[in-house]
């Protein structure tokens, strides 16, 4: 009896061991989509928010591509427009766990102004009046405006504030499909990820203006009146030259009035001015040591009163919903492969393919503009044909002419 209850509990044990280990070794997907198929119209909702005028999403590869079919996405499709769609899911807490927002953007119409983020809402969004003005949790995305503005947005609310990480993260600014990833850890750390390449990474409290800073200038304290930061003094010897002094321009000593200078006339004759090469500039005594300098006073600071540590700034109590909130001057871009999960290995995974993805588009793209090249090509000939044989049609018509007339 005893070796058949000794074996059972070892089975429940090594049972339950395994059910650990595979809890630990799969996380949790909240969220994917990577529109296959039109489905998609029966579950993303427009906004309705009156005084904008929207623009429409529809289903595409774009004009190139690696996999027609798995390469399909939202693709915006009205240029100068606003973008407005949202859709809901599960609601999920990231509490004690790793957040990973990653979806893929293509920009192929080479995109001049417009954004390419996502936004995430709490369950409180009322979908059909989303606007740019609606409270969200997390924006993260690139937008470009010109040349100065090609950055990565990664925005936070906290206590009813947006907050904008305070780093310059450049976004990738060509025509093929790339990756942007964000991880968020529970220890308060950050990574951001396009291509699946790490290219910014932090601390969420020194990135972020969440909390205010640690320490400030001691209000108490001001500079001693006989604080001397002058590093150097005037030489109280030295003086300047008696013959320092002259003009710094003179009358230029060649200068010849013109022959038919009248004074009568012409008024009386001043030679032109010219540079004095003894002009020696204002006079400065020569510097010397200052022997009371101190340096630079630096201002003491004090523990800031305000300052209180928060170690859930990572923390995401609610999140139900994900949406584009878009303005585009030229439209075209794809948005695909979106995933939030708490698997930062499954992400990277998905994300490791971008590489394939981006030949197959490049190789395609080479080849239209080929083609489009030799086109171009064939009709620049053309026209010039056409207009040699409108000159030999008219060479011909006024030969005729001669010929008559003779």
């Amino acid at each position: 009896m005893f070796p058949y209850i000794f074996c059972t509990k070892m089975f429940q044990f090594a049972a339950f061991f395994l059910c650990l280990l595979i809890g630990a070794s799969f996380g949790s997907v909240y969220f994917e989509d990577n529109f296959l198929d039109d489905s998609w119209k029966d579950t993303w909702v427009y906004s309705n928010h009156p005084g904008k005028e929207f623009g429409k999403f529809f289903l595409s590869a774009g004009k190139f591509y690696n996999d027609e079919k798995l390469d399909k996405g939202l693709q915006t499709s009205q240029d100068a427009r606003f973008y407005a769609i949202s859709k809901k899911f599960g609601s999920f807490s990231n509490e004690d766990k790793p957040l990973v927002v990653q979806f893929s953007v293509k920009h192929e119409q080479n995109i001049d102004c417009g954004g390419g983020y996502v936004k995430l809402f709490d369950c409180t969004l009322d979908q059909s009046d989303m606007h740019g003005e609606s409270p969200y949790e997390i924006m993260f995305g690139p937008d470009i405006c010109g040349p100065g503005t090609k950055k990565v947005h990664a925005i936070f609310s906290y206590k009813g504030k947006n907050h904008l990480i305070k780093k310059d993260v450049r976004c990738k600014d060509d025509v093929y499909t790339h990756f942007y990833t964000l991880i968020v850890k529970p220890d308060n750390t950050y990574e951001v990820l396009i291509d699946n390449e790490k290219v910014e990474s932090g601390n969420l409290e020194d990135d972020w203006d969440f909390l205010p800073p640690k320490k400030i200038k001691d209000p108490a304290a001001k500079k001693p009146d006989n604080w001397d930061d002058k590093p150097t003094i005037a030489d109280p010897d030295d003086k300047k030259p008696e013959d320092w002094d002259k003009p710094e321009h003179i009358p230029d000593p060649d200068a010849t009035k013109p022959e038919d200078w009248d004074d009568e006339m012409d008024g009386e004759w001043e030679p032109p001015m010219v540079d004095n090469p003894e002009f020696k500039g204002e006079w400065q005594p020569r510097q010397l040591d200052n022997p009371n300098y101190k340096g630079p006073w630096e201002h003491p600071e004090i523990e800031n009163p305000e300052y209180t540590p928060d170690d859930k700034l990572y923390l995401r109590k609610e999140i139900c919903t994900i949406g584009f909130d878009l303005w585009q001057v030229k439209s075209g871009t794809i948005f695909d492969n979106i995933l939030i999960t708490d698997d930062i290995e499954l992400a990277s995974k998905i994300a490791s393919n971008v590489k394939n993805t981006q030949t197959g588009e490049k190789s395609m793209k080479e080849a239209q503009d080929e083609e489009q090249r030799k086109k171009d090509e064939e009709e620049s000939k053309k026209g010039l044909d056409q207009e040699d044989e409108g000159k030999d049609d008219l060479l011909e018509s006024d030969s005729s002419k001669e010929h008559d007339e003779l």
